[in-house]
C-alpha cells in the first residue's frame, strides 16, 4: 500500500520542514510519496522544499500564486500511489493520524474518508470560522442528501484513481467543495473519521477568508444543479 501525500505550500517557510518530517516521522512502515507543490512562494519556502532530501520526496514549483486548487491539480498529474490525501504544510492536522483515515480505505470499506474534527473535542480557530464551516456543511447535507460533519476540513484521503477522475478544475480553496460535490453527485459515499485539529490564526498565517465561503457554497450549488465545476 503506497500513500500519496499532497502538500501544497503558499509562504510557508516556517513549517514546510517540521510538516514533512513529520509526515515521515509519524507513519514509520507506511510507503510514501510526499509531493510539494510551492506554489509561487515569497519567502524561504523554495530554497527549504528544495533542501530536503528525504524517500519518495518530490518537490514542484509554480512560478506564479495559482492557488491551493492549482496546486494540488499540478502534484495530482505525479501522483503515483494506491491512495491519496491532502495536507496542509501549516501542521494544523496531524499526520500521526494517517491510519484512522487510511484503514476504512484499505480494507474495502470506502473510496473517499474525511477527517472530523467536529467528531473530535477540538478548540476552534476562531467563531466566524468554525461557524462557517458548520454552515458549509449544512448545505452540503440539503444539496445532495449526505450527512458529513466536517465538509471543508483538508484531511480528505481517496483512493487516488477515483480522485484523478473527477476531472478536477479548481484553483483556489473551492478545491474541497468541487471533491465533495463531484463524489456526492457521484453517488460516492464519504466517510468520515474523528480527528485532531490544532489551529492558527490569521496572524501565523491563515490564508482562507469570507469570500471564500460563499464561491464554497456557489460552487457546491453549481455542481448539484450541472454536474460540473
Amino acid at each position: 500500500m503506497k500513500l500519496s501525500v499532497i502538500i501544497p505550500a503558499y509562504n510557508e517557510s516556517r513549517t514546510l520542514k517540521t510538516c514533512v518530517e513529520a509526515v515521515y516521522a509519524r507513519n514509520p512502515g507506511l510507503e510514501l510519496e510526499v509531493i510539494v507543490v510551492d506554489d509561487g512562494s515569497t519567502d524561504s519556502t523554495p530554497d527549504i522544499a528544495a533542501g530536503l532530501d528525504l524517500p519518495g520526496f518530490k518537490y514542484i514549483r509554480h512560478d506564479r500564486n495559482r492557488g491551493k486548487g492549482a496546486a494540488i491539480r499540478t502534484a495530482l498529474a505525479q501522483v503515483t500511489g494506491d491512495f491519496a490525501i491532502i495536507q496542509d504544510a501549516d501542521l494544523e492536522y496531524d499526520p500521526a493520524e494517517y491510519k484512522l483515515l487510511l484503514e476504512p480505505l484499505a480494507s474495502g470499506r470506502a473510496k473517499a474518508v474525511y477527517g472530523s474534527r467536529i467528531l473530535h473535542a477540538n478548540p476552534k480557530s476562531t467563531w466566524m470560522f468554525y461557524l462557517g464551516g458548520r454552515l458549509l456543511s449544512w448545505w452540503t447535507n440539503f444539496l445532495y442528501g449526505s450527512s458529513i460533519t466536517d465538509e471543508p476540513t483538508c484531511y480528505k484521503a481517496l483512493d487516488a484513481a477515483l480522485l484523478k477522475s473527477l476531472d478536477l478544475r479548481s484553483n483556489g480553496f473551492e478545491f474541497c467543495p468541487e471533491v465533495t460535490g463531484k463524489l456526492l453527485k457521484r453517488g460516492v459515499e464519504i466517510l468520515e473519521v474523528p480527528i485532531s485539529y490544532a489551529p492558527r490564526s490569521v496572524l501565523e498565517g491563515k490564508k482562507i477568508k469570507f469570500r471564500d465561503g460563499i464561491t464554497a457554497c456557489w460552487t457546491l450549488l453549481k455542481i448539484r444543479l450541472t454536474g460540473r465545476f
